[in-house]
């Protein structure tokens, strides 16, 4: 609507003030008492508002009652700084915080745009995946691809539903503790899943620990699952939640998992990052995943030192690490264990469960062995890394006496050798990796 040519919105105040934008002139004003300011740089009487807007006409703005746009990552997860708001684009980057250089977790929402498009321009990089981000219009509870035709080049655009409150934009399809939580209540009374405390991190915060399966007596076999070593790398969440509804289904695999295995998880190492909405990648002066060697800085890491040896007791057959890789390129759209030049000996045995995974997955998301019998390393090298120090968390757990194998799994944040990774097919996922398991765990006996 406008009014001598100029377009205002109004918003009564709970202290009886008005709110006027210009957005013509891209100024704001503020009508208290008998003075509007506009800016810093103008100043009218009152009663000179006459002149513009009738008074009718204001009392038909008020029936209006607009909500003014806002931007934040005030939430669990929540990631953005915003630049500036020019008209209907936002300029915005990813916080970075204590990462040593480039990353590109981000997870922002935004109210008070019914009826708008938006356009969001990043400012530090293209930080957006393959699928486009990732919305939610239900407080982050669940989450779509908006999609790869909604982007242009380190930008997005998307328009908002008339009756739109809550939308939450993210690199990929969020997972805190509070979707956890949703999980395990599912499982409330299940005597098969019990959840205890790992320890606290130095903000206070529970570090769970799952055990699922067979909990009363000695099982004959143990397996170790670990998850968020880096606070932004969610879509393995999911691939954990399917692996525990395998153990937990009326199923027969559910029930040889509950007569002969004792899982543990633990599905935050890094909870302060994973809350905080921290990158965790990278993290200054080394993250999560480089804190098993020596003396470890972090709690979660030193329970976990302290814990699995005495857990184990000679029956942990193998853990592996679940991550997601970057956002984008051969390597980082395949599911992937890039483990080949970790030590020649674990391979050879990690190569027995991937042809076996290769063999009996049945879901969407397929791995293909040939992607990590080819894959090297990140950076390119070829260097045998058998003789490195076990920093990593894959590197320290094989040298607990019985254990078979270790691994690292990178789940894809969005495009997994051409099917989209969501929390459905990422969940399926677990369900070929748990029966892939069982398949090995019967080899052994």
């Amino acid at each position: 609507m406008s009014a001598q040519g100029m377009t205002f919105c109004f918003m009564a105040s709970d202290r009886g003030n008005i709110l006027v934008f210009d957005d013509g002139n891209e100024r704001a004003a503020i009508v208290t008492g008998d003075l509007i300011l506009f800016g810093e740089d103008m100043v009218l009487q009152a009663r000179r508002l006459s002149e513009h807007v009738s008074q009718a006409y204001l009392r038909e703005l008020e029936e209006v009652n607009p909500v003014s746009l806002t931007i934040d990552a005030d939430y669990p997860g929540g990631n953005i700084v915003v630049e500036k708001i020019q008209g209907d684009t936002v300029y915005l980057r990813q916080d970075l915080r204590d990462t040593e250089g480039w990353w590109f977790y981000w997870n922002f929402r935004v109210r008070g745009a019914a009826g708008r498009t938006l356009k969001f321009e990043f400012t530090n990089g293209n930080p957006i995946g393959v699928r486009g981000p990732a919305v939610s219009t239900d407080g982050g509870t669940t989450w779509s691809w908006l999609g790869a035709e909604a982007v242009e080049g380190a930008s997005f655009a998307y328009a908002f539903a008339k009756d739109a409150e809550d939308v939450r934009f993210c690199l990929g399809m969020a997972y805190q503790e509070a979707d956890l939580q949703r999980f395990l209540k599912r499982y409330a009374d299940n005597p098969h899943l019990s959840v205890k405390e790992l320890c606290k991190t130095r903000k206070g915060r529970v570090v769970e620990r799952l055990h699922a399966g067979k909990l009363d007596g000695q099982p004959r076999h143990r397996v170790l699952l670990t998850v968020r070593h880096h606070a932004c790398e969610m879509m393995a969440s999911y691939v954990l939640e399917g692996v525990l509804e395998a153990i937990l289904a009326d199923t027969d695999d559910g029930r040889w998992f509950r007569k002969n295995l004792e899982l543990m998880a633990i599905p935050f190492v890094d909870k302060d990052g994973v809350e905080d909405g921290d990158q965790g990648k990278n993290r200054r002066p080394h993250d999560h995943n480089r804190d098993y060697f020596g003396q470890s800085i972090y709690p979660s890491v030193r329970a976990i030192k302290d814990l699995i040896p005495k857990w184990s007791e000679g029956r942990l057959r193998f853990a592996l690490d679940m991550h997601c890789p970057g956002i984008r390129g051969k390597y980082h759209e395949t599911i992937l264990f890039p483990e080949r030049l970790e030590g020649k000996e674990n391979w050879q045995r990690l190569m027995v469960f991937l042809r076996m995974l290769e063999h009996v997955q049945a879901g969407p998301l397929v791995f293909n062995l040939e992607d990590s019998l080819s894959f090297t390393s990140w950076d390119g090298s070829t260097r045998n890394r058998d003789d490195d120090p076990p920093r990593t968390f894959s590197r320290w757990v094989r040298t607990i006496p019985g254990v078979f194998f270790s691994a690292v799994v990178e789940i894809p944040y969005a495009n997994a050798s051409g099917q989209a990774v969501t929390a459905e097919t990422a969940r399926a996922f677990g369900h070929d990796l748990a029966r892939a398991m069982r398949k090995y765990l019967e080899s052994l006996e």
